[in-house]
């Protein structure tokens, strides 16, 4: 027996943290997706057997909107920055403010980054290369791949000289072979909520709420903070 789940990458280290507990109080294993957040929330749309949901807190009130998901499941789980990452064998990269973030990423010869229409770090990537004035001269340097975990795979396997990559924090301390080189700077940066919830026409309500109560548990508020989430304001 699975619990099916539709969730974007970012929480996918923090879920399987928590799958042996689950597993061992509900019986059920955990299984599913977890990609940009924009084709997850498609796949609910498209009547895709889920349980449970994790993605961010616009996209999911925006779900509940559509009579997609219960609206008084909704529960955040933490924010994300969006942040860069190097091989585990390279030198961290420095962006302190715009100018150094500017001259980092024209300094590498691949910028491995997620989707760049449909996930949340890779729509933020696309702005600030444009914010930055590099988004043309750096075009042919991008490596996108469909999810921020991909990518950061891919980065770590690079054979290029200086690879950089740019996705959720969480997604790179999940992923081995590369670092977290610091989050981006001010005015650069994205702190993205992420939030819970029970579809609609879930078919193992109770147990998905057990999985929200372990995500946000105060007893795995290290695993979160190990996964690379950080406590928000209640919306």
């Amino acid at each position: 027996m699975m619990l099916n789940i539709l969730s974007g990458g970012a929480a996918q280290g923090l879920v399987r943290s928590l799958a042996p507990a689950f597993e061992a109080e509900t019986g059920l294993g955990i299984a599913g997706d977890f990609g940009a957040v924009g084709a997850m929330a498609d796949k609910l749309r498209a009547g895709a057997p889920t349980d449970i949901v994790i993605l961010t807190a616009a996209l999911i009130a925006k779900l509940a909107d559509e009579g997609l998901v219960v609206r008084s499941s909704i529960t955040d789980i933490g924010r994300v920055e969006t942040a860069l990452a190097v091989r585990a064998r390279d030198p961290l990269a420095k962006a302190d403010d715009a100018a150094g973030l500017r001259a980092a990423l024209l300094a590498a010869d691949a910028i491995f980054v997620p989707d760049t229409k449909a996930s949340t770090a890779g729509i933020h990537v696309a702005k600030v290369l444009a914010q930055l004035g590099i988004a043309d001269v750096v075009a042919d340097r991008l490596r996108i791949f469909p999810n921020g975990a991909t990518a950061m795979r891919h980065l770590a396997e690079s054979r290029d000289q200086r690879p950089i990559g740019c996705t959720q924090s969480t997604e790179i301390i999940s992923t081995k072979g590369v670092v977290l080189s610091g989050t981006l700077p001010a005015g650069c940066g994205l702190a993205t909520m992420y939030t819970a919830a029970i579809p609609a026409r879930a078919s193992s309500a109770s147990q998905a709420q057990r999985l929200i109560a372990l995500l946000t548990s105060p007893d795995a508020s290290e695993l979160r903070s190990q996964a690379g989430f950080v406590s928000g304001l209640p919306r």
